[in-house]
């Protein structure tokens, strides 16, 4: 159990006694009047050395559930009162010991689900993204203020190509931030996982598929065209990236007024989905509109192998009753998953306000190359440090902050 705040101290010697030393595991009973409630190890952490960087405690109780209410009900009693969702990292954020990213970093690993994110979540918690904005929001300071002496200090004795150099290094940031922002969402896609979309005619074979790579019944197979009439989703782990495998409805023509709002639905699927698995079954010819989707982005699946070989050239040949080709199927799409969300060498952007503040200082940086007037170099400057103060949360983020935080679990 957590404690933090000015009161903490007071707090802590009400129910546990004089306080222990500093950051020192200390066993000792916790009282309520004169009723032991646990024996509990104890840590007081004096600010600013805290998480939150103001007085802090932790109390490792036993777990039992009367235990903790009891200890709970005690606190509350001596004036405590319980923490909102992610308020001890806001805290955090507020005191200075962590930036607005590295706070981020540390909710992502909260929910990490496999072990890419919590890798990518610790990469950011630790200060990897923030390291790289920090190290472009010194620069452009160090540039805006030659530019500023080049305004106010025409006159002086001062380098004849200083604005020249200023608007040259400024668009080699300019570069290393659209590089970043080039990456196409991998952190983003890590975070939040892959749509597949799995499409074809009826009775191509698709729900056969998404059972086989789930491993599991989840869709229901049947000789009967339109069996599958609503998209069937199925969660699962590809590469170490959460991956939502959806299975469609079959594209074609129908005046089943049902039916049809399945395929369209597919559609809309497909439209949404960052891989589309394309099914042409060996026994039968390759329909127009599934064909029609091939393009970036579409893996060609041959299914049915068992009948016969695959219908489209190039399809990676799979049967769902053999086995065969399955694991080479599995393969290619963990190589496309990947490709679109593996790990990324460098702490990398893993939320659409990062993406939309580090694209706004771009923006501005371009602005610069155009601008005739050192004035407005000047101004274009100062806007794109705002914009990566925003991302980091050290100007003008008051908006995003519930937000934010509000993606925590209580006690974090």
């Amino acid at each position: 159990m957590r404690l933090s705040g000015p009161e903490t101290g007071r707090l802590l010697e009400a129910l546990a006694g004089p306080l222990p030393a500093p950051r020192r595991a200390s066993l000792r009973r916790l009282r309520q009047g004169g009723e032991v409630l646990d024996r509990a190890l104890v840590l007081w952490f004096p600010a600013p050395a805290s998480y939150t960087g103001e007085d802090a405690a932790e109390l490792h109780l036993h777990g039992g559930p009367a235990v903790v209410a009891a200890v709970a009900e005690a606190l509350a009693g001596l004036g405590a009162r319980p923490a909102e969702p992610g308020e001890f990292t806001r805290r955090a954020f507020q005191h200075g010991r962590l930036d607005l990213t590295e706070a981020e970093g540390i909710a992502d690993l909260i929910a990490a689900e496999t072990e890419a994110q919590r890798r990518q979540a610790l990469r950011q918690a630790e200060g990897g993204l923030s390291a790289r904005l920090s190290a472009w929001a010194t620069a452009l300071t160090r540039l805006l203020a030659r530019q500023e002496a080049f305004i106010e200090f025409e006159e002086e004795d001062l380098p004849a190509d200083l604005d020249a150099r200023v608007a040259a290094e400024a668009a080699a940031l300019r570069g290393e931030m659209a590089a970043l922002l080039a990456e196409g969402g991998r952190g983003e896609r890590l975070r939040e996982g892959v749509a597949v979309a799995i499409l074809g005619a009826p009775n191509a074979g698709k729900s056969s598929l998404l059972n086989a790579l789930a491993g599991r019944e989840a869709a229901i197979v049947s000789a009967r065209a339109g069996t599958t009439r609503d998209v069937v989703e199925v969660r699962l782990v590809l590469a170490g990236v959460p991956v939502t495998l959806a299975d469609t409805a079959g594209l074609r023509e129908t005046a089943d007024e049902i039916e049809a709002e399945g395929v369209r639905r597919a559609l809309a699927r497909a439209e949404a989905a960052e891989l589309r698995l394309l099914v042409f079954p060996a026994d039968a010819p390759p329909d127009a509109a599934t064909l029609a989707l091939r393009g970036p982005g579409a893996l060609v699946v041959g299914s049915k192998a068992d009948l016969g070989p695959p219908v489209v050239e190039g399809a990676l040949a799979v049967s769902t009753r053999t086995g065969e080709g399955m694991a080479a199927l599995r393969a290619a799409l963990e190589a496309e998953v990947a490709a679109r969300a593996g790990l990324a060498a460098e702490a990398g952007l893993t939320r659409p306000r990062h993406r939309a503040a580090l694209g706004e200082a771009v923006q501005w940086l371009a602005r610069l190359e155009e601008a005739p007037l050192p004035e407005l170099r000047a101004e274009a400057l100062r806007g794109a440090l705002a914009a990566l103060g925003r991302l980091t949360g050290r100007v003008g983020v008051e908006a995003v902050l519930d937000v934010v935080f509000g993606e925590f679990c209580i006690g974090k």
